[in-house]
């Protein structure tokens, strides 16, 4: 496993990236997150504390804090399924 976390503050975001494995994503804080997906694509995710989601491997996106409140979660690919 990679384990990490990222902190946002309100309008900030990760940039393009597109990830090698499947992943969880275990959120710290509440918050609002804008997933901007290939060809104008978007997708609306509400955070909650200790609420978890996992994701397949290779899909390109770029995630922006929407809200107005920072957030933080922790990430963690599973090198042992990758993409």
């Amino acid at each position: 496993m990679r384990v990490m976390r990222w902190d946002f503050p309100p309008g900030s975001e990760t940039g393009w990236h597109r990830h090698g494995f499947a992943y969880a994503v275990v959120p710290l804080h509440a918050g609002t997150m804008l997933i901007e997906l290939p060809e104008g694509r978007t997708m609306d995710v509400t955070l909650s504390p200790g609420v978890s989601y996992e994701r397949s491997a290779g899909t390109e996106h770029n995630v922006v804090n929407a809200g107005t409140e920072p957030f933080s979660f922790v990430e963690i690919e599973l090198k042992s399924r990758p993409g």
